[in-house]
């Protein structure tokens, strides 16, 4: 007799599908059944961190770590879009994510063994006041999982359903935002800049409702859930809450929780390990030393992620601290984007239109302000803010030094700077770093493209004005060249002539400059509006365009000569057009 499983009901009142097996009569051929995938759970969050003791979604006040909560059943899961990078790395194959259980297990349509499904509790300041206990609204993780390399990755899914920290909303997220998250946290982590992951993207069957633009004009919109992955998803303001609270026991839990399994270099081998208290009396486990440590090891992580934006041009558009990430990466992509035409003033939200506090130059001091709130939430731990305030003072010197670098590695004069010693060397080096960002602004200049066509100008001979402004030189990176002033044309011209003289003083060598240069300068980025084409193909049932776009967006800086129209200036229908330039926290 062939053994196989079948999927039923565990209960007529329980819409959760379990999976049992029975044996079929001999009268049948016998059949090989392939076994399914497994991942392996290894749930440290839920096991070693204080639990809310009431159950159930409804919204209420937490004075733990987090809620467990399972994941709202979707009527039809089904997976239209994955990473194959992020399937490899938990240790699946690409039959196992097209499979009927890859749709139940990445949506919550179904729990796998082990599985231990919660939602985190944590708080924090938005757009700079403080909002008290915010928490997974819509995230539910279902655990920690063991991938390839033996590492602990969360398994969060984004739009499944309702949690204690909901407040008024469904918990549910529409696909034109899912498929927003989905290709940024992957599009990001090709960059190289430190990010959250996602494994999948699946529609659920279900519609939801949305008021996209806030006018009071709700729409019906297909539902999806995103599967995320990361080490944890523990936030600024996870520590903020409690400290606000005046709980230090869940503040030193947590922090000791979190330098334990995240941070473990920074244990001392001699350190005591505190055993779970559900009672409160619960005391660090550490010397002031390493939460100092510790808050610095954090600060410089997350100073190397803004570095990063700062890079390629990327703007979060709602840095509060709840946005944070406790390991230094980019998570919570709602109203992000790239800044098409360098704009230092530029915010993609349009809630932060009239502050703009998250503007594209503004970043690096968003990241320091968060910190800050970090810091007073952890003074309780160090015991004084001497140290604490040492490493802000630290990001600041730093983050001016490395930026001077990117800089220099943009303009492929890194190895240069490095070993330039004379004081002339140096001031013309830096006037012509200030300069650079004087000479973008002057008229609508694409970032992108003009940083892989300043790679292409060679340092010697002669190049004339209209050739350097032409198809041939830089003229691709403008929006409107020929609407460029005399006094543009001069500072635009001006400052080329500067960068090629000191290419030629200082010997360096076009070839390898231009290949330095563009490793480090994209010439893919996930521009909104591309982003904004692949939802509505999706809409109308065309899904085959969001892994084109992840396709493309996995080689950033590789010549891609089939996909040059990805490469392109954001195109002028686009520039009005909603979801091609500004996104609400809606979209």
């Amino acid at each position: 007799m062939a053994s196989v499983s079948v999927t039923v009901m565990a209960n007529p009142n329980d819409s959760r599908l379990v999976r049992i097996g029975y044996c079929l009569p001999s009268i049948f051929s016998p059949m090989t059944v392939s076994p399914e995938p497994t991942l392996t759970f290894d749930n440290r969050f839920t096991t070693q961190l204080p639990v809310d003791p009431q159950g159930g979604r409804h919204n209420r006040q937490v004075a733990e770590a987090f809620s467990r909560v399972e994941p709202i059943v979707p009527s039809s899961p089904r997976i239209i879009a994955h990473s194959s990078e992020m399937v490899q790395e938990l240790g699946l194959t690409d039959d196992a994510i097209a499979s009927d259980w890859a749709a139940r297990i990445f949506t919550g349509a179904e729990l796998a063994e082990g599985s231990d499904p919660f939602a985190m509790n944590y708080g924090g300041h938005q757009f700079g006041n403080w909002a008290g206990q915010l928490g997974d609204g819509r995230a539910i993780a279902l655990g920690e999982v063991l991938d390839r390399h033996g590492k602990h990755q969360t398994l969060q899914l984004k739009g499944a359903g309702q949690t204690p920290y909901s407040r008024r909303a469904d918990g549910l997220a529409v696909l034109r935002s899912s498929i927003r998250e989905f290709l940024c946290s992957e599009a990001m982590f090709h960059l190289g800049v430190p990010t959250t992951r996602a494994l999948s993207l699946a529609l659920t069957g279900d519609r939801v409702m949305r008021d996209q633009f806030y006018d009071g004009h709700p729409a019906m919109e297909p539902g999806a859930v995103v599967c995320r992955v990361a080490p944890s998803f523990i936030r600024f303001g996870s520590f903020q809450l409690p400290a606000s609270r005046g709980n230090q026991a869940l503040v030193a839990q947590m922090a000791d929780f979190t330098i334990r399994h995240y941070f473990p270099h920074l244990v001392p081998d001699e350190a005591e390990t505190k055993p779970l208290s559900q009672s409160g009396d619960y005391t660090k486990a550490f010397d002031r030393e390493v939460y100092a440590a510790w808050f610095d090891e954090v600060a410089t992580r997350s100073r190397a992620m803004v570095l990063d934006w700062m890079r390629v041009g990327f703007v979060h558009g709602v840095m509060n601290t709840d946005n944070m990430s406790i390991h230094g990466l980019t998570i919570d992509y709602g109203p992000y984007g790239w800044t098409d035409d360098f704009n230092l003033d530029w915010t993609p939200n349009t809630t932060d239109f009239g502050q703009r506090r998250y503007r594209f130059g503004q970043q690096p001091n968003i990241v320091q302000w968060n910190l800050f709130q970090l810091a007073e939430a952890l003074v309780g731990l160090v015991g004084e803010t001497g140290p604490l305030e040492e490493s802000l003072t630290s990001f600041a010197t730093s983050y001016m030094a490395d930026h001077h670098l990117m800089t220099m590695s943009k303009m492929g004069l890194s190895d240069h700077a490095q070993t330039a010693t004379s004081e002339s060397d140096v001031d013309k080096l830096d006037g012509l770093a200030a300069d650079l960002f004087r000479m973008l602004s002057v008229t609508e200049t694409d970032m992108t493209i003009f940083f892989r066509r300043l790679a292409d100008l060679p340092a010697g001979g002669d190049l004339s004005d209209d050739h350097l402004l032409g198809s041939n030189g830089l003229g691709d990176a403008y929006y409107a060249p020929e609407s460029i002033s005399d006094t543009e044309r001069d500072v635009i011209t001006s400052w080329v002539g500067r960068y090629r003289d000191h290419l030629v003083a200082a010997g360096i060598d076009d070839e390898s400059r231009r290949v330095a240069m563009n490793e480090v300068n994209p010439k893919y980025v996930l521009r909104n509006y591309l982003a904004q084409e692949a939802i509505e193909k999706s809409d109308n049932g065309d899904h085959e365009p969001i892994m084109e776009l992840l396709d493309v967006v996995r080689r950033p800086y590789d010549e891609q000569p089939n996909h040059e129209a990805y490469a392109a200036r954001r195109p002028d229908w686009a520039r009005t057009k909603p979801g091609c330039s500004t996104l609400s926290c809606s979209s």
